[in-house]
């Protein structure tokens, strides 16, 4: 069984594979669930409320979580690598982004991956914000965005897989829709001085 640990933020991404499948199979849902989380709203991105709805959330994001590691006196990660000083001051700021400790998150997947996710820290803060249900949208996001390699590896087709999760795409989308009504509020209001409200 491998586990993958996946944090995606403003243009961060921290990953880690443990074996239990070969090097290139890890790597490739390393990279689906890496890009379908950039989809689901954790990267950077300047918008308004007629922009793509994906550009949207990702914006409102941004706002809540550089709102909340400033107001932790910590400076809010920009661009790829090399984009800011390393040392101390990264783990701090990634503490402070995903979360530290076990993962309360968990959500094993029919290919035999597991993903974990954290409850605190600001990514997790502002995923409460925007969609009311951070567990929620962690397990329907996890399961969504792993239809594909899932009727892969069980040898269904992706019409079957989506039958057999109609609950968690529903959830998804339900979930996605309030975050998009959240995160034009959050767009269309002064930005937050610090921790995004539950």
């Amino acid at each position: 069984m491998a586990v993958i640990n996946v944090h995606l933020t403003a243009g961060t991404r921290r990953r880690s594979c443990r074996a239990g499948r070969p090097a290139p199979a890890a790597a490739l849902v390393c990279a689906v669930i890496t890009a379908c989380t950039v989809l689901a709203g954790c990267a950077a991105g300047t918008s308004g409320p007629a922009d793509d709805p994906d550009e949207v959330i990702k914006a409102a994001t941004q706002r809540l979580t550089d709102a909340c590691l400033t107001r932790q006196g910590l400076v809010p990660p920009r661009g790829g690598p090399g984009s800011r000083p390393s040392g101390d001051g990264d783990d701090r700021v990634d503490a402070a982004l995903f979360g530290t400790g076990r993962a309360e998150l968990s959500v094993s997947l029919p290919t035999g991956y597991v993903v974990r996710g954290h409850t605190d820290g600001c990514l997790a803060a502002a995923q409460r914000r925007l969609y009311g249900d951070q567990p929620g949208w962690f397990r329907a996001s996890v399961v969504v965005n792993n239809l594909r390699p899932e009727a892969d590896h069980t040898h269904r087709t992706l019409a079957e897989v989506r039958a057999r999760h109609h609950t968690e795409i529903a959830d998804w989308q339900r979930l996605r829709a309030h975050a998009l009504a959240e995160a034009t509020t959050v767009l269309n209001s002064t930005p937050p001085k610090g921790n995004p409200s539950a």
